[in-house]
């Protein structure tokens, strides 16, 4: 989540100036050289199309290597001859083949670029292969500091687990680490000491044991899927599995636990077909049923790895336990299940092409956990919920980053973010266009890279309202809307402040008890009315302050 400044641009919303974002006279960010090798679209990457990969490596919890190959299958878009391949230090690139012939390479940082001898005709398909290995970086508090957990479960086996959002895939193999360019299908094929089991991500397909007494793991994944959703788990896991009737037919789901935990996850893990009825309602199908569903214990707090979920939740409702809302509502569901099963369909399905827009995932996220709670409680405990979540944001930068540096915005992408949908929602006022246009974004951009404005251009024709300057207010500024008002001289007088230019969000008040929706700009407008009018009530729904100018 890291830093040339050259190249780096920063995407100002709608031609909003510096001062309506709420970003002057704060420190500028400098980028380094490698921040724009990963976080652009370089020319050693624009020129060819991903199609395959067959990632084989060998993981000697002993040792705590890493090492094998990775094909590489691709089209050719432009003529062109050199190619970047990321991997991050320490882990080294031993050798690159294509038809059998090596190729030189040069290394800059955590980039490779490898020079191809043979003719790059637009509309090839070719290969490479990469051979790599080394001790790739530990996570030092996954899935936030992320890498390769190492641990060992309480009888003393090896409990292993990858987590890499933002640091990036190429932390622990090599492959082309920008999310723009999905990898359309993959072989994942993991060599573990005999005695314990890789759970990856797609279907398993065999399992072959070894002359040394170890056990390779094949796993393949036919939908598209993003670098950092790939992974490995290994562990001492037990098995069990249902199928759910889903809207697309049959969904196989199947749960690896440690072997301990046989017991409390059979009672713990319900939620996840209740998850599914509820989220198929809102989203549309599950967006990968070709590769199954899984549930899978790690050891740290759990991920969104595609068809392959991670849970270390202690087997507890809440956050740990926890309720983040401070309502008791978020009791009622365990958190890793519901929110990073949530990110199947916001973050594996739809997926930001740069980080920056990290919000397309986490918001919309994080709002699926009030959607999970109004399938069952209602929408009053749904809005309880989200409501009670704010106290959880801290408005300390914008929720959107700097673009093309692999920079992600302030994590009240959460429940900012989610608190702005909820609005956005209050506006539309119709709870049926609402829905469908939740479900719209999964159909529309099923299996797609996106930007921000993609989604914001999506939800601003289908609802029939421009929401431009709400999107700027909540996710380019640090700064909660006032709605300002006045009384005088039998006049109601409000308006918008401490807002972007031109802010122009309807509200719904209460006035007197009355509700009633106002349409404010930042210019003052006013209403006749009578002394008693006086008592102004901003409804709950809505992330704004409220001022009483006093005469």
């Amino acid at each position: 989540m890291k830093k040339y400044f050259g190249g780096v641009f920063i995407a100002f919303l709608f031609g909003f100036t510096a001062n309506a974002q709420g970003l002057l006279n704060k420190p500028e960010t400098v980028f380094t050289h490698q921040d724009t090798l990963r976080g652009s679209i370089t020319k050693e990457r624009a020129w060819w199309d991903l199609k395959y990969y067959h990632l084989d490596v060998k993981v000697n919890p002993k040792e705590r290597t890493i090492s094998g190959s990775n094909t590489i299958r691709y089209t050719v878009l432009t003529d062109y001859n050199t190619m970047q391949i990321d991997l991050q230090e320490p882990m080294q690139i031993s050798k690159v083949t294509q038809n059998g012939k090596e190729l030189k390479f040069k290394r800059d940082g955590n980039a490779f670029f490898i020079t191809l001898l043979e003719n790059q005709k637009v509309g090839d398909i070719k290969e490479i292969v990469v051979s790599f290995g080394g001790k790739p970086r530990e996570a030092v508090k996954a899935p936030w500091d992320g890498g390769i957990s190492w641990k060992k479960d309480k009888n003393g086996k090896d409990f292993i687990a990858s987590s890499c959002q933002g640091l990036g895939a190429s932390v622990w193999w090599p492959n082309k680490d920008h999310m723009y360019d999905e990898v359309e299908n993959m072989l994942i094929s993991v060599n573990v000491p005999g005695d314990l089991t890789d759970v990856s991500n797609g279907r398993l397909k065999s399992v072959k044991k070894e002359k040394d007494g170890t056990k390779t793991f094949n796993w393949y994944v036919s939908n598209p899927i993003n670098n950092y959703g790939v992974n490995i788990n290994i562990g001492d896991y037990v098995n069990f599995s249902e199928v759910y009737k889903g809207e697309k037919g049959d969904l196989d789901c199947n749960y690896y636990v440690l072997r301990d935990n046989l017991a409390l996850a059979k009672e713990q893990f319900k939620d996840v077909p209740r998850m599914l009825k509820a989220f198929e309602n809102w989203f549309g199908p599950y967006p990968f049923y070709e590769d199954s569903y899984k549930l899978v214990e790690v050891p740290y707090l759990g991920m969104e790895h595609q068809s392959s979920v991670t849970y270390g939740n202690g087997y507890k409702n809440g956050y740990l336990g926890r309720d983040l809302s401070g309502t008791g509502w978020g009791l009622k569901f365990d958190f890793i299940i519901i929110h990073e099963s949530g990110h199947e369909w916001f973050a594996n399905n739809i997926t930001y092409k740069d980080i920056a827009d990290m919000w397309v995932h986490e918001s919309f996220t994080n709002y699926s956990e009030s959607l999970f709670l109004e399938y069952y409680y209602g929408k009053d405990a749904a809005a309880e919920y989200i409501i009670g979540c704010r106290k959880g944001i801290s408005n300390d930068k914008p929720i959107i980053g700097h673009y093309d540096v692999n920079n992600e915005g302030s994590g009240d992408m959460y429940p900012k973010g989610a608190n702005m949908l909820h609005m956005i929602r209050q506006i539309i006022n119709d709870d049926a266009k609402w829905k469908s246009i939740l479900r719209g974004l999964n159909k529309t951009f099923y299996h797609q890279t996106v930007t921000g404005k993609q989604i914001q251009d999506y939800i601003n024709e289908q609802s029939g309202i421009n929401f431009n300057r709400v999107f700027a207010q909540y996710l380019t500024t640090t700064q909660i809307p006032v709605f300002e008002y006045m009384f005088k001289n039998g006049t109601f007088g409000y308006h918008w402040t401490n807002c972007v230019a031109k802010f122009d969000m309807p509200v719904r008040v209460k006035l007197n008890g009355v509700e009633t929706w106002l349409k404010p700009t930042t210019e003052w407008q006013s209403e006749k009315t009578t002394n008693e009018d006086r008592k102004v009530e901003v409804d709950k729904d809505f992330y704004v302050k409220t001022s009483n100018i006093i005469e």
